[in-house]
């Protein structure tokens, strides 16, 4: 049972996206020279840089960034074992945020 049809709501996504760049060329422009530009500097490889978007997509909760970095890891030669990893480095970040921010809360109560 899968959740969703990742590869049509990807085709959904890209035709989205390509509606907006005939509304707003230049926002949708200035979007892809924004992405393209971590891969010119060639420091990461193009699968690490797609794990590392992938755990920034769990993150922030996006599921058009989670089924384009997927796809895009995947092609790249990143594992199942390889995903894992990352979005587990993914859910411990969160959760140390979490645990910041209760902090935060924690204050504000005390001062409440």
């Amino acid at each position: 049972m899968s959740m969703l049809d990742w590869n049509n709501y990807r085709r959904q996504v890209v035709a989205g996206v390509g509606a907006i760049g005939k509304l707003a060329p230049d926002t949708v422009k200035g979007y892809a020279t924004l992405s393209g530009a971590g891969a010119k500097t060639g420091h990461l490889d193009a699968k690490t840089r797609e794990l590392i978007a992938l755990g920034a997509a769990i993150s922030l909760r996006c599921d058009g960034c989670i089924t384009v970095h997927a796809a895009e890891a995947k092609k790249h030669g990143a594992t199942e074992a390889e995903v894992a990893e990352a979005l587990g480095a993914a859910i411990s970040v969160n959760a140390g945020a979490a645990l910041v921010y209760s902090t935060r809360a924690h204050e504000a109560f005390k001062e409440a």
